[in-house]
């Protein structure tokens, strides 16, 4: 199989005309998890133009984030590389350092007209913005805050002569929501009604969190809204066969037992892809395991522009060109992390391609109660609510949240358990796979250079008042205090290997 993947990394990718290179856009979600667009599957969430690009091109089904945290995730996935290898990046809000490569420059250096339009949140150390982008615009404009508001204007006044890539990123749907203040009905159709909405498992289906999902799908429909503009505009000038469009999340939805944790409502993304010039067949389900990582490889490679060594993702070319299913697979293994985001944090993950999540956690005495404006939503404070009520009233799923300390390993298959709360640790028929991905997560951490500094960064949110006793989480007086970053012992920044793939 090693080899097999290697022959797929080392393929030559052509353009679906010779002497052309497709353009791209990269539309990324704030704070959604995979299963809340219509065309993975909710029946409620609106996403009609999100959908007919799917049906017209590849809905991915095992694509997953390297961290399920805002700006560790995005520096991941503009550099090709695990967190923890982008050093304190690792961390949320800390910037990337300042020799590593965003891969837009590798582009605008080859001749494409970069843009980034809507949310950054990629700091580096010593920027060089001006190298990475053609184009830098923000997001908010009057009556939408969402993040989209200059998409639009960066297609219809681009160069025309240049092949482009955009970086199109929403605020939608982190909270606070605000598109229900600036909903434009004209625009996006009726508001979601909280008795249609799908409540997961693991909340409380009660009126406060039917209210809380229903706004969250209002931010949902309203990207789409904005992804579909730009759409109509790449038709009118006729470039939407030849541009390469890719459309995920950066975490999961804002909601407990979501985003920042490892497991799938944190961790797994939608990636819908558009390409009708490029994609071997529309209307596709792909089942392959895709990381995040593997995003910067294959748009470097498709737009024939080399990629650097310190990528650790690989090409998706032959999933795309090829239709890769059956017994040839891409990768055998994707991995994932949760360091500080809000609180102290050390947990790492890793999935197979036919379905095992294992989680190893070196701090298993914290819980992990998820970010704080998720902790401070009406849904957990509701269901914080009747845990201290009567806990024995809840569901398995919906204690998880709480539970404190947590297991230092789970082991979940996900085919016969999708909400991955039966932990197979102790099940003897699953011994052979422990041991396999043990012995491939301390592969991994080794090879990458990760490792777990005793000064982790502390939290910056009382813990115990944003677990049980009080309605929100407190912020700590003072200023952040920093710890050390996962791998800066080793000088992860500065490894290049992949580990198992």
């Amino acid at each position: 199989m090693r080899h097999s993947v290697l022959f797929l990394i080392c393929i030559v990718l052509q353009p679906a005309h010779a002497g052309e290179r497709p353009n791209f856009i990269l539309f990324i979600a704030d704070d959604v998890s995979w299963n809340d667009w219509g065309c993975y599957g909710n029946p409620a969430a609106r996403t009609p133009n999100i959908d007919a690009l799917a049906a017209d091109g590849m809905r991915c089904s095992n694509f997953y984030l390297t961290a399920s945290s805002c700006s560790p995730s995005r520096c991941s996935i503009i550099t090709g590389r695990y967190p923890h290898n982008n050093g304190e990046a690792c961390e949320l809000h800390r910037p990337l350092p300042s020799h590593l490569t965003k891969f837009p420059q590798r582009l605008k250096e080859a001749g494409y007209f970069t843009a980034l339009a809507g949310k950054d949140h990629m700091p580096q150390r010593s920027p060089h913005e001006d190298d990475v982008w053609s184009l830098k615009k923000g997001g908010t404009v009057p009556g939408n805050s969402g993040g989209e508001g200059h998409w639009l204007d960066v297609v219809r006044a681009r160069p025309k002569d240049q092949p482009f890539f955009f970086w199109f990123a929403s605020l939608d749907a982190h909270r606070d929501w605000d598109a229900d203040r600036q909903w434009d009905a004209e625009r996006y159709g009726p508001k979601h009604r909280p008795e249609n909405v799908v409540v997961p498992p693991f909340l409380l289906d009660d009126s406060v969190t039917r209210q809380d999902l229903a706004s969250y799908y209002n931010e949902i429909t309203r990207f789409d809204y904005y992804v579909g503009q730009v759409i109509e505009e790449l038709r009118r000038q006729e470039v939407l066969d030849d541009t390469v469009i890719l459309i995920l999340a950066d975490n999961g939805r804002c909601f407990p037992r979501a985003k920042t944790r490892l497991h799938d409502p944190g961790m797994k993304s939608p990636l819908v892809i558009h390409w009708p010039n490029g994609l071997a067949s529309n209307n596709v389900n792909c089942t392959q395991l895709i990381s995040a990582i593997d995003l910067c490889p294959t748009i470097l490679s498709l737009a024939e522009v080399a990629v650097p060594g310190s990528v650790q993702g690989i090409s998706l070319g032959p999933v795309l060109t090829r239709n890769l299913e059956g017994g040839e697979l891409a990768r055998r293994y994707a991995f994932s992390e949760h360091n500080w985001h809000d609180y102290q944090a050390h947990g790492r993950a890793v999935r197979t391609a036919d379905g095992f999540l294992y989680v190893r956690n070196a701090r298993p005495e914290m819980g992990w109660l998820g970010p704080a404006d998720s902790i401070s939503s009406p849904s957990h404070v509701s269901l914080r609510e009747k845990l201290k009520e009567n806990a024995e009233s809840l569901t398995a799923e919906q204690r998880d949240t709480f539970v404190e300390p947590r297991p230092s390993e789970e082991l979940y298959f996900t085919p016969d358990d999708p909400h991955q709360i039966r932990n197979l640790i102790q099940d003897v028929r699953h011994a052979s796979t422990l041991e396999e991905l043990r012995g491939t997560m301390n592969r991994w951490q080794d090879e990458t250079g990760d490792s777990v500094p005793e000064d982790l960064s502390p939290d910056y949110f009382d813990r115990l008042g944003g677990y049980l006793d009080s309605a929100t989480g407190q912020r700590i007086q003072g200023e952040r205090v920093l710890g050390t970053p996962p791998g800066a012992d080793r000088r992860a920044d500065w490894i290049d290997a992949a580990g198992p793939r």
